[in-house]
């Protein structure tokens, strides 16, 4: 196993501990609704954050950034021009297959400030956003002409992001452990995501940049 791969056993222990404690009700979710006590404060900004998370919002980013890339790939001859599109896309679908197992099993209820359901943790939002928005800068990195763009690109997707969970936290429509489990689940298909599109290889445009910017 790769040094890569070995580091994804970190965020995916970590998913098994925190899902560990919603199933056994332990310690970890007192600390937790304190924590949301303390930050849960829902207004119009907060949810319109959220929003950011939603399926409709985040998945076109990923369908179009994917298109370009598929198209950049075949229109500079590479062998596998489809591979990161299809790796990225991939990853997404993996989102449901995961996120909605976890929430039926952990069938934890939500805070205070939503009507009474169960089935919070994970939460779909946050992990929607990591893999549309981290995955669609992924698969562009390698496309992007400069150093200051790659930075740009990446510090969009962080903000991006951060503000689906702040949104969802703050507006109380997550307890702050259905969100970080998220980002756990997120750095772990992320993960799986770069260590594909590493065997695929970088493209030849990819190169090019890089020797461009020495």
């Amino acid at each position: 196993m790769s040094i890569s791969a070995r580091l994804l056993a970190v965020p995916a222990a970590l998913l098994a501990l925190f899902t560990w404690q919603v199933v056994a009700g332990g310690p970890l979710l007192r600390w937790d609704e304190r924590l949301s006590g303390a930050l849960r404060h829902p207004d119009r900004f907060s949810e319109l954050l959220s929003d950011l998370g939603n399926v409709p919002v985040a998945l076109p980013v990923l369908l179009v950034v994917a298109a370009y890339v598929a198209w950049s790939g075949r229109r500079a001859g590479e062998r596998r021009w489809w591979g990161p599109a299809a790796a990225a896309l991939a990853a997404m679908a993996l989102v449901p297959l995961t996120v909605v197992p976890l929430k039926i099993w952990t069938d934890r209820p939500g805070t205070p400030a939503v009507p009474p359901a169960t089935g919070y943790f994970p939460s779909g939002h946050t992990a929607t956003a990591m893999i549309a928005y981290g995955g669609a800068v992924l698969v562009l990195l390698p496309w992007l002409g400069s150093a200051r763009g790659r930075r740009t690109a990446v510090g969009v997707a962080v903000v991006l992001v951060a503000a689906v969970s702040y949104g969802l936290v703050r507006r109380g429509y997550h307890w702050p452990l259905d969100v970080v489990a998220s980002w756990c689940l997120g750095v772990v298909l992320l993960g799986a995501l770069r260590l594909v599109t590493v065997r695929i290889g970088a493209p030849k445009r990819s190169a090019a940049a890089v020797q461009s910017d020495v």
